[in-house]
């Protein structure tokens, strides 16, 4: 490669699945082993370009079981309860530290000297967002049939998961409207390390009458957030990496039909049309629709097993202007 040329930059989302297993151990250990493969699968990718990389991640399950822990510690414990948006910093600096180990590893592995570095990051929303009068992100893992009406007495807002046969708990998502550390993200990709940001969608702050920032009780979606972020970072191409090779329509039914491609046109009309689910591939598809439409740059949803294949049109769905 021409020493005079910066590789492009590629902002990837992971799902929080790229670090725990859905139905498995929720152990560190486990947590660890699984982050590995996805690191390693990160690196096959920038390594594959190259690419200059921002990785982002989800904390659905992680914030939801952190929060139990707090509320298990009041209820037997004494101990003070933590704020939600604590428990999103929290799991985003414990999640950033298992990814950036995990991704100096890799690049050390495959002899490539790699700076690798989390930023705790918080995403400005609106204290008047209609989400906080209407929980819809789903935190946490699925709760039993068994706890669902002592879950409901705990003042725990649930949600019914269609796809997985059981209910989650749901908390505020308000939209995002600006990355704090921003700024700082880039300077840092300019100097060439690779970071780890927005962990979780951001820790939600929202801006005071004096113009300081107060944490506020939700989870900020981390698809939305990364698109807000790669699009602060004037990114090449903002990638999303999930459970599932392609997006479908029809998603679980017998008539599903994978989708190769899509403009922003085609991604609007089918979310008016209610074809992507508001709690699985909807936001990512919305995402997309917002990075793509402001920086006339393509996207792709793709598995993380084949992430390295991503850009090249071999796999994925791409979303294209």
């Amino acid at each position: 490669m021409d020493r005079g040329v910066v590789p492009p930059l590629v902002v990837v989302a992971l799902g929080g699945n790229a670090i725990q297993e859905p139905e498995g151990d929720d152990s560190v250990e486990s947590d660890f082993e699984r982050t590995s493969l996805t690191a390693a699968a990160l690196v096959r990718f920038a390594l594959s370009g190259p690419f200059r990389l921002v990785v982002t991640h989800g904390n659905g399950p992680q914030v939801g079981n952190h929060l139990l822990r707090s509320e298990l510690g009041k209820e037997h414990g004494d101990l003070p309860l933590l704020p939600l948006e604590v428990c999103v910093a929290d799991t985003q600096g414990g999640m950033g530290y298992m990814i950036q180990q995990s991704l100096a590893n890799e690049f050390h592995a495959a002899g490539v000297p790699v700076v690798v570095v989390s930023v705790v990051s918080q995403v400005v929303v609106d204290r008047d967002d209609q989400a906080f009068a209407n929980p819809s992100k789903p935190v946490g893992e699925m709760i039993p049939p068994d706890r669902v009406a002592d879950s409901r007495e705990h003042g725990w807002t649930l949600e019914e998961d269609t796809r997985r046969g059981g209910f989650r708990r749901v908390v505020a998502s308000p939209d995002p409207i600006e990355i704090v550390e921003a700024a700082a993200i880039k300077a840092l990709v300019e100097d060439g390390l690779v970071v780890v940001a927005a962990g979780g969608g951001g820790v939600p702050v929202v801006q005071t009458s004096d113009g300081s920032l107060q944490g506020c009780p939700a989870v900020v979606d981390k698809d939305l957030a990364s698109a807000l972020l790669a699009a602060d970072l004037q990114a090449d191409a903002f990638v999303i990496l999930t459970d599932v090779p392609k997006v479908y329509r029809a998603y679980g039914t017998d008539s599903q039909k994978a989708i190769d491609e899509m403009s922003v046109a085609d991604v609007q009309r089918m979310l008016a049309a209610g074809e992507f689910p508001s709690g699985s591939m909807g936001p990512k598809v919305e995402a997309m629709r917002r990075f793509v439409s402001t920086s006339r740059r393509v996207g792709v949803i793709a598995s993380i097993d084949e992430a390295e294949d991503a850009l090249d049109g071999h796999t994925g769905t791409r979303i294209v202007p």
